[in-house]
């Protein structure tokens, strides 16, 4: 939890929100060195507080855990699937007055535009809840007589996600939730 000047606000509700640590391996953990990187409100130069710096090791350490977890997600039912991103949606739409406001904040994006773009972030989510019920097969036209060609789009690994400034919510959630 941030013990700094956003998790003092009274105007976010649910603190949980504001961690300082990265999520690695199923913890919250900050990084070695003490590192930090400093989060300011970009209209008044405000520090909101900080978050942890991994370094090389434990950058990698993280890549290697979610590798490992892919291999249990990868067997996960499509139904499966599909719950966990709605509870993902389902949770977002929850927190949408407090996430809209931590981007006000973070960002500097007028509330009106944060709301929106919270809404639109959580928009990929369901989209890709209700896709992951869905089996990806595609027939392929095949070269050869009386043969028939079959596409399976499926999960191959973990993935990075490089996100712009100007949407965090939205491309995150964009990516994120077709990964």
């Amino acid at each position: 939890m941030l013990d700094t000047a956003i998790s003092a606000r009274p105007d976010i509700a649910d603190k949980r929100l504001l961690r300082s640590f990265a999520y690695v391996n199923g913890r919250w953990i900050a990084g070695e060195t003490g590192e930090v990187i400093p989060v300011t409100n970009p209209a008044n130069a405000e520090r909101l507080g900080d978050i942890t710096a991994l370094n090389r090791s434990q950058s990698r350490a993280a890549v290697d855990a979610a590798q490992a977890a892919f291999l249990d997600w990868s067997m996960t039912l499509p139904q499966e699937r599909s719950a966990i991103l709605r509870r993902w949606f389902d949770l977002i739409i929850e927190a949408k007055d407090d996430l809209a406001r931590i981007m006000v904040l973070e960002q500097g994006k007028p509330l009106s535009e944060a709301m929106g773009e919270i809404d639109y972030a959580a928009s990929f989510i369901e989209y890709y809840a209700e896709e992951a019920k869905r089996p990806n097969i595609e027939g392929v036209t095949s070269h050869l007589h009386d043969a028939e060609v079959e596409l399976w789009l499926e999960p191959v690994g973990v993935v990075g996600l490089v996100t712009p400034w100007n949407f965090p919510a939205a491309m995150l959630t964009r990516k994120a939730a077709a990964a």
